[in-house]
């Protein structure tokens, strides 16, 4: 008997030996990874490029290749390119002319946002302050900048010299006016054109002829006093890093906070909310089943959300992330644009976004 017992826990320690032996079907918890090919805003470039994102995206099975270019030339891009599985502009004018030249009927999704403010150096912020076109909340050291007295001043022709204290600094002179992309290529300047646009026409959206009448002379001024303007968002405020252009850059809240994020130097920059601005909603265009899959897990995976915020970007889905990660960083942020009393202006349509940009540009 006890042989026989001997026998069987021989054989089913043999046994458990050659189970162990036989290796793991290959395909078990494997992922199957697809190409994902789609053009995206400049602004996003660093993050499609980050190694952690990249393995993320893999991890769901997803290899994406970009080829980046601005939000409000991607439209014509994307009709002439075969082949695209998404779209990926910086705010939703562009992505619903894309949905149309796609054909497409779905709601595009919006996995993060960045509100547009306003950088300077704190002297500058200083004067501002001085003349009443910015505020600093003193508790929370969050700064305001008064989108009223800044297009009264447009109007009146008001220069950095008849500030009080702007003599201080001599690079402070000529008219005062903040620095903006190209709007016919780009898509903060064609945000800041909606903004002023907003703003001029006493707090409401242009719709017609009659708006666009009111407000194409402060608007053409706005843009000519800037000459030439470069056509992607990374070039001003790089020059603003580098201490060179204009004191007043109009820029993504998220390249603010990524230098932070990032451990990169900001020396004495201040960021100043527009007391009512734009936001810029990163909308996916899906054209196939991949592109889909990528808005989603854009939107929907928690890894990816944080690496999101970790690029200075407000996750829609989980927008205290961003907040979690500003606290008592330099320079300051706003962890809630609501508590800050920070308004969103309404977009017009693209029709008269566009008109809104030739009259700018003085071509209409």
């Amino acid at each position: 008997m006890r042989r026989a017992l001997g026998v069987v826990a021989a054989l089913a320690l043999l046994g458990g030996v050659a189970f162990a032996l036989i290796p793991d079907d290959p395909k078990k918890d494997t992922v199957k990874t697809v190409t994902v090919t789609g053009l995206i805003g400049s602004e996003k470039r660093a993050f499609f490029d980050n190694p952690d994102v990249k393995a993320e995206l893999a991890k769901q099975g997803l290899d994406v290749r970009t080829d980046s270019t601005g939000s409000w030339t991607m439209s014509d891009q994307a009709g002439r390119t075969p082949g695209l599985d998404f779209a990926f502009p910086a705010s939703a004018a562009p992505a619903r002319e894309i949905q149309r030249i796609w054909k497409l009927q779905d709601s595009p999704m919006v996995p993060f946002y960045s509100p547009l403010v306003i950088v300077a150096h704190d002297p500058v912020a200083q004067v501002l302050k001085n003349n009443k076109l910015a505020d600093v909340d003193t508790a929370t050291g969050v700064w305001t900048f008064r989108m009223d007295e800044y297009v009264n001043a447009l109007k009146s022709g008001r220069r950095w010299e008849d500030l009080a204290g702007a003599r201080e600094h001599p690079e402070l002179s000529g008219q005062l006016f903040v620095t903006t992309t190209d709007p016919e290529s780009s898509s903060s300047g064609a945000m800041y054109l909606a903004l002023l646009s907003y703003i001029a026409n006493n707090h409401q959206v242009v719709s017609d002829d009659t708006g666009l009448a009111a407000v194409k002379d402060v608007l053409h001024t706005a843009n000519a006093l800037q000459g030439i303007q470069k056509s992607s968002s990374d070039e001003p405020f790089r020059d603003f890093g580098a201490g060179i252009g204009s004191p007043l850059i109009f820029a993504y809240e998220s390249q603010a906070a990524a230098l932070s994020l990032q451990g990169k130097p900001t020396g004495d920059m201040v960021v100043l909310y527009p007391d009512t601005t734009v936001y810029s909603d990163h909308t996916v265009v899906a054209h196939t089943d991949n592109g889909r899959k990528l808005a989603d897990v854009l939107q929907n995976d928690d890894v990816l959300r944080g690496l999101e915020a970790r690029f200075g970007l407000r996750p829609q889905a989980r927008p205290e992330a961003f907040a979690d990660l500003m606290r008592d960083r330099k320079p300051t942020f706003a962890p809630d644009l609501t508590a800050a009393k920070v308004k969103q202006a309404t977009l017009p349509s693209l029709d008269n976004l566009i008109k809104l940009t030739a009259a700018a540009k003085g071509t209409k």
